[in-house]
């Protein structure tokens, strides 16, 4: 329910408007990622260049979708001062480790192909009663990764058939496959990561104790995980796999990974 304060200042909930307006930050990457597409479509420039820019601010968008998504369904459990803290602006100079949350996915993006989990809301959780609305926090920013590879998938299978350049729908299909594997990483129960973070409310204190203790450290425990090349490999299998399932072609996406690699040219 939304008031004027003295001043003329509006509120809801008493927190400023401001803080739910997208940032000029966000808004800049949302119109870098619509002119980016369309040049890459009508193949103006250097094409390459043009589904660089097309897929990693599609990508920064996503890691700000994803993010404003723990935020927003944190701000309606309880955690009223989320918003004051600027997540639900979507800018991504708000979060708690710009390095890792922006800079990391992007250099993995273009280096390994994966959706590295980015972004870092600092949640009250003391703010937030009850397991089950913990649980529906950290399970926000997966289930809209999930959301976005059935969008992508769809879009390459429907629009795909319907003709148009295909580094346009490499670069679309590149975008599915980060989110496909953004999907899995962040629903694996690591200490630190969404997946985790998910059952750590339901664990015993014992167990919470342990997890806590871990939870620093979920990136470079996730590395390590990756690095194995057996577990790297059962990894990338059920990625493939859940690719197939969905019809994601996985030449499509191959030719966008090597198109955004536009300094190999």
């Amino acid at each position: 329910m939304g008031y004027d304060r003295p001043g003329g200042e509006r509120l809801v909930l008493g927190v400023p408007k401001a803080a739910f307006r997208p940032s000029p930050v966000f808004l800049g990457l949302v119109a870098l990622f619509a002119v980016s597409g369309a040049l890459t479509w009508n193949g103006y420039g250097n094409v390459r260049f043009d589904v660089f820019l097309f897929v990693v601010s599609g990508w920064l968008v996503s890691l700000c979708l994803h993010e404003y998504a723990h935020a927003v369904v944190a701000y309606r459990a309880g955690d009223r001062d989320i918003a004051h803290r600027g997540y639900l602006t979507l800018n991504p100079f708000k979060y708690t480790h710009p390095l890792l949350s922006i800079v990391l996915p992007v250099v993995v993006v273009l280096l390994g192909g994966i959706g590295l989990p980015g972004g870092a809301v600092w949640v009250d959780r003391h703010a937030i009663p009850g397991r089950l609305r913990h649980t529906l926090v950290s399970l926000a920013g997966p289930a809209t990764n999930v959301l976005f590879t059935l969008l992508l998938v769809a879009a390459v299978r429907i629009g795909g058939q319907a003709g148009g350049p295909v580094e346009f729908w490499a670069g679309v299909a590149l975008l599915a496959f980060l989110q496909l594997t953004a999907s899995v990483l962040n629903l694996l129960p690591v200490p630190g990561l969404d997946g985790g973070n998910m059952i750590q409310p339901w664990l015993n204190p014992q167990w919470r104790r342990m997890y806590d203790l871990f939870a620093p450290y979920g990136f470079l425990l996730l590395f390590a995980l990756l690095w194995n090349p057996r577990i790297g490999g059962w990894f990338f299998d059920a990625v493939f796999a859940i690719g197939d399932v969905l019809g994601l072609p996985s030449w499509l996406y191959a030719t966008g990974l090597d198109q955004i690699r536009f300094w190999q040219s």
